[in-house]
């Protein structure tokens, strides 16, 4: 894995660089390249090297610590993949269209993260498991006053799930399900059966996102990850708590129809994103960009 060209992040103060991403075309918005830069050209990234290069930002104003009055109360990011003509999966799966390097990525975003959060098809599809701790990632998340491994949260406002699976009844740290106010009573009964806490997050059938990240991160949950999918990255996206999406461009093409990676209905105008780094191998672009 190598880095394709230093950058300065744009959605900093000026007086606070951060690796990672080009300007707008202009020379003079680059940095240049820090030395350790090209002890990293043309060979395998550590765990602990990716750890560093995906960072959440510090100081996050975590409940009940002090910090920064400007610090953000909670970080949103998305990880998602897309083939070149904009395909989210194939064959229904992501799985097809990533890569080894495209996983090592995934789970160091998790070994960061609180919380995992995913829409309920997703985990039906992908086969969601509990996350795992990693010995990797101890002595950082522990450092951080982090749980062992991220908690998975579940969106669902029909709660039309297995709670007989793994992910609910045998995970390192409880699952949750974040749920509207019209969810069955039988199936939010069924969910904390199995060991899962329910959280009300939405006045209706479905979840509000606003409501979904604040209720997290008042659980002390403000390194928050979303794997999707498509239509859950979509609401995020569309209510404005998205911070930063790490997209992995994979250099295939499949065709068809298959979903892009957000859906939903089009914004009034469209977010601008401004990048804040890449990085590439065997012709994978990740790229991360976060929120103007």
């Amino acid at each position: 894995m190598r880095r394709l060209f230093p950058v300065t992040d744009q959605t900093a103060p000026a007086a606070a660089p951060a690796p990672g991403a080009q300007s707008e075309g202009r020379s003079e918005g680059r940095s240049e390249a820090p030395a350790h830069v090209a002890d990293l050209v043309d060979r395998e990234w550590t765990l602990d090297e990716l750890a560093e290069a995906y960072a959440y930002p510090a100081p996050l104003a975590t409940p009940g610590t002090p910090a920064a009055s400007d610090a953000p109360h909670r970080w949103l990011r998305a990880n998602m993949v897309s083939t070149l003509d904009g395909a989210a999966q194939h064959d229904g799966r992501s799985q097809a269209i990533s890569s080894d390097a495209d996983m090592r990525i995934f789970g160091t975003l998790r070994g960061l993260a609180d919380v995992v959060i995913a829409g309920a098809e997703t985990v039906r599809l992908e086969g969601y498991r509990p996350a795992r701790a990693r010995d990797a990632f101890a002595a950082r998340r522990a450092a951080d006053g982090q749980a062992p491994a991220p908690a998975i949260a579940v969106v669902s406002a029909s709660l039309n799930l297995d709670f007989s699976l793994p992910l609910f009844t045998s995970p390192l740290v409880p699952t949750l399900v974040l749920t509207g106010t019209a969810a069955s009573p039988d199936r939010v009964r069924d969910a904390e059966q199995a060991g899962a806490r329910v959280i009300v997050a939405g006045d209706g059938p479905g979840v509000e996102p606003d409501r979904a990240v604040a209720a997290l991160a008042d659980m002390g949950l403000v390194r928050q990850l979303t794997e999707g999918g498509p239509r859950l990255l979509g609401q995020f996206a569309a209510a404005g708590v998205l911070d930063e999406l790490c997209l992995t461009v994979a250099p295939l093409l499949t065709v068809g129809s298959a979903q892009r990676i957000t859906g939903g209905p089009v914004l009034p105008d469209p977010e601008r994103f401004a990048l804040a780094a890449v990085l590439e191998e065997a012709g994978f672009l990740f790229t991360r960009y976060r929120r103007i």
